[in-house]
């Protein structure tokens, strides 16, 4: 019997992992990039897209996804000028794994709604402003 001999993989030094939840970590962040997901916005309809987070939060999570490569910046020359942002193709790596998240807090969501009373007079109480 001959043994086949294991090529040696050498190790990065460093959590892949935490390098990664580098990029993610950080309050709001994937919801940032997440709504960059269907291409360039402008800061005006990032904050229409993602209403619980302040305009001095989304700046400055814009600004470091920016520095961190995550993201691109565009000045446009117009009068005033339009800014528009996008993911890189380093965000658009970080996409499947914020998908999988997203799915997995769906089904969450929908596991809490049946068993949460809380959750469910706040569905209640949506129903009935949007039926007025």
């Amino acid at each position: 019997m001959v043994l086949k001999q294991r090529a040696k993989v050498q190790a990065l030094p460093g959590c892949p992992m935490s390098k990664c939840m580098g990029l993610l970590g950080g309050l709001w962040t994937p919801e940032l990039i997440w709504a960059l997901n269907d291409g360039a916005r402008r800061f005006s309809e990032l904050r229409r897209d993602c209403p619980f987070i302040s305009a001095k939060v989304i700046t400055s999570r814009l600004r470091d996804l920016e520095q961190r490569g995550v993201l691109s910046r565009r000045v446009m020359p117009t009068s005033p000028p339009t800014v528009e942002y996008d993911l890189t193709p380093l965000g658009r790596e970080l996409l499947p794994a914020i998908e999988s998240i997203v799915e997995v807090g769906s089904r969450l969501l929908l596991r809490d709604r049946s068993t949460d009373p809380r959750l469910q007079r706040m569905e209640k109480k949506a129903a009935a402003q949007t039926a007025t």
